[in-house]
């Protein structure tokens, strides 16, 4: 029997707003990390029409508010979060005139006055949380939101973006090694629970940053094939709740953190996930691949976790799009490798980032230094060789030497010819930057060997020199920007 017209339109009403008003049952947004910290980067126009438009990429979260980046994703219709990096969070915190002045010099004109560029979140600190910061600079990521909200709302453009406040991975933690026993780590802990007031506040979501390879990576518990979503690893009960992969035993942590604060119905977004191509054993190419379509398929499954069933996170953020060589290495040389993409562009590994058939583009008309290497000279006395390259390695990077990497089976002198290569490349095949006292030698010959790449750096792009050392615009700007608000404080 057919139901009369009314009735049915009513009921396609409701069907309507019930998904409107229920993100778990939208279906997941995908997203990427875009991060700068490179020697030398591609240019960020090249990056939005080449890596990101062409893949069909429509998330984008940065981790600072470089204008040539922002600049590149204005009419690009990519979803852009932007970072206030953690050396601006005490800043912040204690003053609102700052958070003005923060707001109008580095948000304002990117979504005012017909600007084009579509911030939707300000994210406040990068992992302020994490253990192996201390206390330096979560105690202010509370009161820097606090005000840079009151700076939005006073300039009118609360309503355009909403400001979270990324959670690292070691925030919260279980006892037991079961997200049963979930909890915030005791010293955040009150710090968590107001963070969770501001975000209900203000119908924020929860960033979390997840890592199922840290927790492999740090934990005997965790197998590899538990990590990389294999369905022959062997599943981690708790209670009735069976758990068969790192990626639902971890969400469920925090589920079970959260509600356990106070704050059981918060929405999640995942603002960090990634596997590292290199830098660590088990820090492959073939591993990444692994990872990746497990977690895609996972969250396109729409199935959720057991303690949070059919119930997906609004959103996941893959890191990241590019290797990044200036990154800090104080977790790991695998913090150097987590791009699906080289450094310059090319896709390590296909990736399914629209459900279609389509392969991923790589980046095209990529403007490199001239075809030359630096290697040792064999020719000449090599007692000081190794010196030379361990002084090399300080100032440049040599991670993929790093034990089982992808360059960790190069023998002496190879490994040397790589650190020379390495700090060449650097600093723009300078001629004295291939010295060495004489050890160092310039090649049209390519070195690499296997799948250990000896790289030719890109043409420098929108870098800075000082005094012979590369500084890329993010370091530059944030420093000038600091100073700035302390002036006019």
């Amino acid at each position: 029997m057919t139901p009369h017209l009314p009735t049915f339109i009513s009921i396609i009403i409701i069907i309507m707003t019930m998904t409107l008003l229920n993100p778990s049952s939208v279906v997941n947004s995908l997203g990427v990390n875009w991060g700068t910290t490179s020697s030398h980067t591609l240019p960020p126009t090249q990056v939005v029409s080449n890596l990101l438009k062409q893949n069909k990429i429509t998330k984008v979260k940065l981790f600072d508010t470089n204008p040539q980046v922002l600049q590149a994703l204005s009419g690009s219709g990519i979803d852009v979060t932007v970072g206030v990096p953690n050396v601006m969070l005490k800043v912040l915190n204690g003053s609102l005139k700052a958070a003005q002045t923060w707001v109008h010099d580095n948000f304002t004109r990117y979504v005012s006055n017909g600007a084009k560029t579509r911030v939707e979140y300000i994210a406040v600190g990068d992992e302020p949380f994490l253990q192996t910061y201390g206390s330096q600079f979560y105690p202010y990521v509370v009161g820097a939101a606090i005000n840079i909200e009151a700076a939005l709302i006073r300039a009118k453009l609360a309503t355009k973006v909403k400001i979270v406040i990324p959670c690292s991975f070691d925030a919260f933690q279980s006892d037991s090694g079961l997200p049963s026993t979930g909890h915030f780590r005791s010293d955040i802990n009150k710090t968590m629970i107001q963070v969770l007031n501001f975000l209900t506040k203000t119908r924020s979501p929860f960033f979390a940053n997840i890592s199922p390879f840290l927790n492999y990576y740090q934990n005997k518990n965790i197998s590899l094939d538990f990590a990389l979503f294999k369905e022959n690893a062997r599943p981690h009960n708790d209670s009735h709740k069976s758990y068969k992969n790192s990626f639902e035993l971890t969400y469920d942590t925090l589920v079970t953190a959260l509600t356990v604060a106070g704050f059981p119905q918060i929405d999640i977004v995942i603002s960090q996930i990634g596997w590292p191509t290199d830098g660590a054993p088990n820090a492959t190419v073939t591993n990444a691949n692994t990872f990746t379509k497990g977690l895609l398929n996972h969250l396109r499954d729409k199935k959720g976790t057991p303690l949070r069933p059919h119930a997906m996170p609004l959103e996941t953020y893959i890191y990241s799009l590019l290797d990044e060589d200036q990154r800090s290495i104080t977790g790991g040389n695998f913090e150097r490798h987590w791009g699906l993409f080289t450094f310059d562009g090319q896709i390590k590994y296909q990736v399914d980032f629209s459900q279609s058939t389509k392969r991923v583009v790589n980046a095209q008309n990529v403007e490199y230094l001239a075809s030359k290497w630096c290697v040792v000279n064999n020719n000449i006395n090599m007692s000081n060789a190794t010196a030379r390259a361990t002084e090399a390695c300080s100032k440049a990077d040599c991670t993929a030497l790093s034990p089982g990497s992808s360059c960790f089976n190069l023998s002496w002198p190879g490994n040397v010819s790589y650190a020379f290569n390495s700090y060449y490349q650097q600093h723009d095949q300078r001629a004295d930057s291939c010295d060495f006292g004489g050890l160092g030698m310039i090649t049209t010959v390519d070195p690499s060997v296997g799948s250990c790449r000896f790289n030719v750096e890109l043409k420098p792009s929108f870098s800075v020199s000082l005094h012979g050392s590369t500084f890329d615009y993010p370091l530059i700007s944030l420093v000038l920007t600091v100073m700035l608000l302390l002036v006019r404080l």
